[in-house]
């Protein structure tokens, strides 16, 4: 099956690497054209660099490769005066928007030096920066359209983001993800009188710069001075059931087009882990 999202136009936040980066190439492989967000700067508080101008270009030259449109700006979710004018500017070239894709995140570890501002910047990003990507774009969304939200299975799993070891910035990741469900739940009631879905999906650990850093690593591994990716996979395999450490960034993206498609055109309100079945793994979990 080819051309799933054939004519859509899809809203990425976070689209410069990583999830974000793989969702708009899987949604371009399907036919859709691409408004790519990112703020292509760093935040302090968070322990790995974020992606700069050039991820975001290299961005649009592969979506382009696969001949589809792309618009790309430079936009902080925590901003929603920027996000609106960068979806203007999409709006623009390409016309229309059918799909939101809140995706941007962070997990920020002040490592050695917890602040409680570290807090503040998970939720404005992970839980502000969701809101005022739906926002912006909800005027424009008509029925079939869809709203993909990036939530964490590791929110649900007990002594992860709430392990003291972790710090401020993990409870704001941890929490702002636990409130994205009830807020994903109540948006999708409101608006399925208008045919518009709403959906999160859960990853478990996956294969981007948020897991491979030396901050994570030293909490995965804190018996080791410098511990490599080689040294934390052991651990990381230890949260799913299925022998795994992480999944791919396409396996989300799998899921993304699921959700923008219109095979899901009945599919509101859910909650979907990709997580290698971690949550049933976990003590205390429904497995």
């Amino acid at each position: 099956m080819t051309g799933r999202v054939e004519g859509k136009v899809a809203f990425i936040t976070g689209a410069a690497r990583g999830q974000g980066r793989s969702h708009a190439l899987r949604l371009a492989e399907e036919g859709a054209d691409i408004i790519a967000v990112d703020i292509c700067e760093q935040i302090e508080s968070n322990p790995y660099p974020l992606a700069t101008e050039e991820d975001l270009a290299e961005t649009a030259a592969l979506v382009e490769k696969l001949d589809r449109r792309i618009v790309t700006v430079k936009a902080d979710v925590r901003d929603r005066a920027q996000l609106k004018a960068a979806l203007d500017e999409g709006l623009t070239t390409l016309g229309h928007v059918d799909v939101v894709v809140a995706n941007a995140g962070i997990l920020p570890m002040s490592m050695g030096d917890p602040h409680a501002s570290d807090f503040i910047d998970a939720v404005d990003v992970d839980l502000i920066g969701v809101m005022n990507a739906v926002a912006v774009v909800l005027p424009h969304l008509g029925r079939n359209g869809s709203v993909i939200i990036t939530g964490s299975t590791a929110a649900m799993l007990p002594n992860t983001t709430d392990n003291p070891n972790m710090g401020p910035g993990a409870a704001g990741y941890g929490w702002a993800k636990k409130v994205l469900m009830g807020y994903s739940e109540q948006l999708a009631l409101q608006l399925a009188p208008e045919f518009i879905r709403v959906n999160v999906i859960h990853p478990t650990n996956v294969n981007t710069h948020l897991l491979h850093n030396d901050g994570l690593y030293s909490v995965f591994r804190p018996d080791l001075e410098n511990p490599t990716r080689e040294d934390v996979e052991p651990a990381f395999a230890q949260f799913q059931a299925m022998p795994i450490p992480y999944v791919e960034p396409s396996d989300i993206s799998n899921a993304v087009l699921f959700f923008a498609s219109d095979e899901s055109r009945y599919v509101t309100g859910q909650q979907l882990r990709v997580d290698g079945g971690s949550l049933l793994k976990a003590p205390g979990g429904p497995g």
